[in-house]
């Protein structure tokens, strides 16, 4: 099989994890949209066994979990009884962040259950050595999971916002405002001042900024399932191993010690399939 050059590929996986869409990538490539949706599911496929080659025995301590909304081909709500349900509509992608070193040691894309709440906080309870203070949201699945993945071996706290109640009008885009964040104990002793989402919030805007098919009121959204969980997987393994970040000054798989060099957008491709 033909592929393209490497120059090529790097420039146009270069171009999509910078936030660049498929057709933009394109006219700036020459590349065709066709080809670039299949680098983009290879390259992703490879960045998500990378991940899971990596991403195992870390020293964390403190971890912030959270879930992003998107969709798939359409939105909830025009779904029909013929589409494929688990494959269209609201899809969710459930992050987790490590406060100090900003790592993403796990992520998952799929519905908001409480069978994925249980599948994601398992997965990054595998991925740990040592026990660690997690927060997350108000959501009621992750009391469940956690206890199930952790046991007493976690000190866990929630973060339980409430809004401010305003009439929702034509036209209204922006989310209530929050007039008062409480901080929960919920399993063992977690120290209340670190009980917070706000790095994974903060993690939440980089997605929409690096990932086209996040911005909202486009048509970039994802047509099919699989390419957006290739992108995911693409995005994050450039988060951690190729770009640095901008406080720590290198990328979040260094200072996590997970690596000890700065990745470039070749070695990612060294791992496609």
């Amino acid at each position: 099989m033909n592929r393209l050059r490497q120059e090529k590929q790097e420039a146009v996986i270069s171009a999509l994890v910078e936030g660049v869409s498929i057709r933009s990538t394109e006219r700036m490539t020459g590349v065709h949209r066709d080809t670039i949706m299949r680098l983009m599911c290879r390259v992703g496929q490879g960045c998500a066994n990378l991940m899971d080659s990596y991403m195992h025995s870390l020293k964390c301590k403190t971890i912030q979990v959270d879930e992003i909304w998107c969709y798939v081909g359409k939105k909830q709500r025009h779904l029909k009884d013929t589409d494929n349900l688990e494959e269209l509509g609201d899809q969710w992608v459930w992050v987790a962040i490590d406060a100090k070193s900003k790592l993403v040691p796990s992520f998952l894309v799929g519905k908001r259950t409480a069978v994925n709440a249980q599948t994601f906080i398992e997965d990054l309870s595998n991925r740990l050595d040592n026990r660690i203070q997690l927060s997350s949201d108000a959501l009621s699945a992750y009391v469940e999971a956690v206890d199930l993945a952790f046991g007493g071996g976690v000190d866990y706290g929630q973060v339980v916002k409430t809004y401010e109640t305003e009439p929702i009008g034509p036209g209204r885009y922006s989310p209530p405002k929050v007039i008062r964040a409480d901080r929960i104990i919920v399993f063992g002793s977690p120290k209340t001042s670190k009980i917070s989402t706000s790095y994974v919030e903060r993690q939440n805007l980089t997605i929409r900024m690096q990932m086209r098919r996040f911005t909202r009121l486009t048509n970039a959204f994802s047509k099919k399932l699989d390419n957006l969980k290739a992108a995911v997987a693409l995005h994050f393994a450039h988060y951690n191993f190729v770009r640095i970040h901008k406080t720590l000054r290198v990328t979040p798989a260094m200072e996590a010690k997970v690596t000890d060099h700065l990745w470039t957008i070749g070695d990612l491709l060294k791992w496609a399939n």
